[in-house]
């Protein structure tokens, strides 16, 4: 078939018409359905409901209002002891552990024996006290003969001076060894030859409990040796590491509330009673807080939470009712429409006497907020979302 050149022109701008006409379809159609995706996409955040569902959900809503709101300062730190309340045991003359039954977390009382030791020095410390007082009774005789010869004109100011002097050295040998004497508590007036000793006894200094020990029965300890670490829990405390920003939110006497990891239902209440301006490199200070009623499962180095409520102030707020916890996050829903609501998200602060604090409170100034029923639309929006 032959076609003449005016019909082929024809079909061909034919073609290209039905050729672009469908690709204009085709764009429409796209376009179209991205249109319909946005509008869908926007409305995944609106809930509208209908007379019956409207009923049932029983929506109220309320307004931004200020409350007296009192922040909470959540800090941790440690379970802490003064220097005066950690006792180490030592022996400054050394020895062997003869005899001691402590273990740790042990109570005890002040004057209570808590180990015996023994060594041959000891021995030797209390038979050296005993030759000096002797030496001492007999130059103070010496010097009362001396001195009564001396009145008599029959001895020299000399033999009586050297008699003095006699007496005095013997009387700062016998004290210096009394002295020694008390450091491993024997009492050198009421030592005899019949009442010498190998062993010598240690008493616990303090009230408390036992922290560690150091030592079994038969070991030699060296005078720099600690034997025990008592603690003395009436001054024991929590050590809080709080940020610089925070100090002066902080004053003496403000309660704390504390709570292991481990079981935090267990609440240890206090208060501050130290606050400390000096800020370390990492931006922190200490605190310390004293535990009004002390409990002997709380031990040094134990790592703690605590909170620690300031002052109130007041600050834009919502019933706690108002907002809606989902997938990590807090929101409220506020009213667009007739029966028609839109979840927005809230940044929260702290809450009290029913009323939340809110962060980002200037993206709903002016906003009917949906106190009653909040939970409801939140199930609503999730089903729809679902049969998407």
């Amino acid at each position: 078939m032959i076609l003449f050149p005016i019909y082929k022109k024809q079909i061909i701008t034919v073609f290209a018409s039905l050729t672009l006409a469908l690709l204009f379809t085709q764009c429409k159609n796209n376009e179209t359905t991205a249109v319909e995706e946005i509008v869908q996409e926007e409305e995944t955040n609106i809930v509208i409901l209908s007379d019956a569902q409207m009923k049932h959900a029983a929506i109220e809503t309320t307004e931004l209002q200020k409350q007296n709101i009192a922040t909470v300062l959540k800090m941790n730190g440690k379970i802490d002891v003064p220097p005066q309340n950690l006792i180490s045991i030592t022996n400054p003359l050394g020895g062997y552990i003869k005899q001691t039954k402590l273990m740790p977390g042990m109570q005890i009382k002040k004057g209570e024996m808590i180990a015996t030791m023994e060594d041959p020095q000891y021995i030797e410390l209390q038979q050296n006290y005993l030759i000096a007082k002797d030496k001492y009774e007999l130059a103070k005789l010496d010097f009362q003969r001396q001195k009564e010869l001396n009145a008599n004109q029959a001895s020299s100011d000399k033999v009586m001076q050297q008699a003095q002097a006699e007496m005095n050295t013997q009387r700062i040998t016998m004290k210096a060894l009394a002295q020694q004497l008390s450091l491993i508590n024997i009492n050198a007036e009421k030592l005899t030859p019949n009442t010498i000793s190998r062993t010598i006894s240690i008493y616990s200094p303090i009230h408390g409990f036992v922290s560690n020990t150091y030592v079994n029965v038969g070991k030699y300890v060296t005078p720099s040796d600690v034997i025990f670490e008592l603690i003395d829990p009436t001054d024991i405390h929590l050590n809080l590491k709080v940020y610089e920003k925070d100090l002066d939110k902080l004053e003496i006497g403000q309660r704390v509330v504390s709570y292991t990891n481990g079981n935090p239902s267990k609440k240890y209440e206090g208060e501050i009673v130290l606050i400390s301006m000096d800020v370390n490199n990492e931006g922190t200070s200490e605190v310390h807080c004293h535990f009004k009623n002390f409990e002997k499962n709380l031990v040094p180095g134990m790592y703690m939470n605590a909170e620690i409520d300031t002052h109130s102030a007041l600050m834009q707020a919502l019933p706690e009712d108002s907002i809606v916890y989902f997938e990590g996050k807090n929101f409220v829903f506020i009213e667009t429409g007739k029966q028609t609501y839109q979840i927005l998200p809230v940044e929260i602060g702290a809450t009290e006497a029913g009323f939340t604090s809110i962060i980002n409170y200037e993206e709903l100034k002016g906003k009917k907020i949906v106190d009653k029923g909040a939970y409801t639309l939140l199930m609503k929006l999730k089903n729809t979302e679902e049969e998407e």
